[in-house]
């Protein structure tokens, strides 16, 4: 065989998102507005003598480390997508980034609650004029972050990369469309900034409530409730991140799918791997026993309809069973 000839048969690893690059601007661009808008409540809160300024500038300090750590995970995965270091390219970087993101949440929870508890049984004096300003503020910052960051349905791209790949053990890839899929390093970033965004609103609330009717606790008590609310979406993004991570079959459904185009004419699968490689990436390595083994080529058109798989691998065995079928082995 003459190695110019191995183009055909090899290809790439990149399962980047389809609207990474996207992602990545509007990551940053949410980066330097919570950077500006912490800046200058340090600042001012320094300048003003306003605790509350200074606090809700460290507060703030927080939430942009977590969306840099997305911004940077974009990057990284991009700068790196053709690495041979990386066995299935980076497209799970992301989801490192997200659930690291994730216990960031948890610990600002935490602390919000703790703060709240404290409150709560050694009620402070609120300046209610300038913690409502404050809150206001940064509500609008937030408000401005969270539509950059919102994760629209308008970016849908197709295209076609297939390749067949023989050699000792039958393997086959297949590379297909596919379809728009969650990205939770971005959906960490908008939590982040939404969290912020609903922890300003019950901060409005509670004050002008404790104004109106001077109840100083109904400021703390606001606090808990916001730490119960952003603890659980802190859970249930490293509950998904983590998921990815540990490579958990991602999507019951699309397993159902390949049995289903395979199991034909008493073909079996009698092992499937399938786990997610990227946003809106499948990769699966199959196991097919037969009794009229095909060339890889075959298994895989079987399977060109399934838009969401991205990496194939098949492994054709033919079948030994005593009375030459294979009904059943699985």
């Amino acid at each position: 065989m003459h190695s110019h000839s191995l183009e055909t048969w090899t290809h790439d690893h990149v399962f980047l998102g389809r609207a990474h690059a996207r992602n990545e601007r509007r990551t940053w661009l949410v980066v330097w507005l919570t950077l500006a808008m912490m800046v200058a409540e340090i600042i001012g809160g320094s300048l003003f003598g306003s605790m509350a300024l200074l606090a809700d500038g460290w507060h703030m300090s927080t939430h942009a480390a977590a969306i840099g750590i997305a911004a940077l995970a974009y990057r990284y995965a991009r700068q790196h997508r053709h690495d041979p270091r990386f066995a299935f390219g980076t497209g799970k970087l992301g989801e490192l980034a997200a659930f690291t993101s994730a216990v960031v949440l948890a610990m600002i929870a935490l602390l919000i609650g703790y703060e709240s508890l404290v409150r709560l049984a050694q009620p402070q004096p609120i300046a209610y004029g300038e913690a409502i300003g404050i809150a206001v503020l940064g509500l609008a910052v937030n408000v401005v972050c969270a539509f950059l960051l919102r994760d629209d349905h308008h970016h849908h791209g197709h295209h076609r990369h297939d390749h067949a790949h023989g050699h000792h053990h039958d393997h086959a890839h297949a590379h297909g469309a596919h379809d728009h899929h969650r990205d939770n390093n971005m959906r960490a970033a908008y939590v982040h900034v939404v969290a912020d965004a609903a922890t300003s609103v019950l901060a409005i609330g509670g004050l002008l409530l404790a104004r109106a009717f001077d109840w100083v606790w109904i400021d703390p008590v606001v606090g808990i409730v916001g730490s119960a609310v952003i603890g659980s979406w802190a859970f249930g993004l490293m509950r998904d991140a983590g998921a990815v991570l540990i490579d958990v079959v991602p999507d019951a459904g699309i397993a159902q799918e390949i049995r289903r185009h395979l199991e034909i004419d008493g073909d079996r699968v009698c092992d499937l791997h399938l786990w997610q490689v990227g946003p809106g990436h499948h990769s699966a390595i199959i196991s097919i026993v037969t009794d009229q083994p095909r060339p890889p080529a075959f298994y895989k058109a079987r399977l060109a309809g399934l838009k969401k798989l991205s990496h194939v691998t098949v492994e054709v065995d033919p079948c030994s069973h005593p009375h030459g079928t294979c009904e059943r082995v699985a």
